[in-house]
């Protein structure tokens, strides 16, 4: 298990603040936006424990990570190394950060235009942000390149055999869409394509003729830091591939 982090500042504590001035006594006078990044985080706690209240680990974890933002990335292990936070403890926040990059998946435009990679980066970064593993998604477009529905297909690894032709096509059969574009994540973040990756296309682009949807295009979601060629994704249809 890795080293638990201890905190290089006097520790915050609950008891020594005025009971208006304590986390839950604000939410409920104030409400949440009241709230600092290290009081929301306490309230999620809870509570500390021997030597570690809840708001010293609260204030670490904020440290830590640099952001609330950042915290979206972390694993279960990740929280553990904070002295203070056990299994259940750090589960717990896993599955926080899990619902909060949903709901900013989620919330986006209803029917966004995906007619360039770009966009289609866009409308996906925080779905794969800080993912750990790869994830392969297919988007049901209309004739004019709106997307209709967004369908995670495979969660693991993207290769030809979990994203089989098939299951990206059954969606876009049910949603009576017009066109496709697929894409998955590399979570090493260098969006170059694998020998996987470009017969998965190929088979895509076969399978697309034969049903008459469009595969606009496939696209592997990086990070810009992590791409020689500093684009942080890679187009299939701009690879010349499609």
């Amino acid at each position: 298990m890795p080293t638990p982090l201890n905190p290089p500042y006097p520790p915050l504590r609950v008891r020594d603040l005025a009971v208006s001035d304590r986390p839950q006594e604000r939410l409920q006078r104030l409400g949440a936006g009241a709230l600092s990044d290290t009081e929301l985080l306490a309230m999620l706690l809870r509570s500390g424990g021997k030597g570690n209240n809840v708001l010293a680990i609260a204030q670490q974890l904020v440290t830590e990570a640099g952001s609330l933002r950042a915290l979206v990335a972390w694993s279960e292990a990740d929280f553990r190394r904070l002295k203070g936070i056990g299994r259940v403890k750090a589960l717990q926040l896993v599955a926080v950060m899990e619902v909060a990059r949903r709901v900013l998946a989620d919330g986006g435009e209803t029917d966004p235009l995906l007619n360039r990679p770009e966009r289609v980066v866009e409308h996906l970064r925080p779905a794969f942000t800080g993912l750990q593993i790869e994830k392969f998604w297919v988007l049901c477009l209309n004739r004019k390149n709106r997307l209709l529905k967004q369908v995670e297909v495979t969660s693991g690894t993207a290769t030809s055999s979990l994203a089989h032709p098939r299951e990206v096509f059954r969606e876009a059969i049910r949603q009576g869409a017009a066109a496709v574009i697929c894409a998955h994540n590399h979570p090493s973040g260098d969006p170059a394509p694998s020998a996987a990756d470009v017969q998965l296309t190929r088979q895509l682009r076969d399978a697309a003729q034969a049903v008459d949807i469009e595969l606009v295009d496939h696209v592997i979601l990086g990070r810009p830091a992590a791409d020689p060629h500093g684009a942080g994704f890679y187009s299939f249809r701009q690879g010349g591939v499609l």
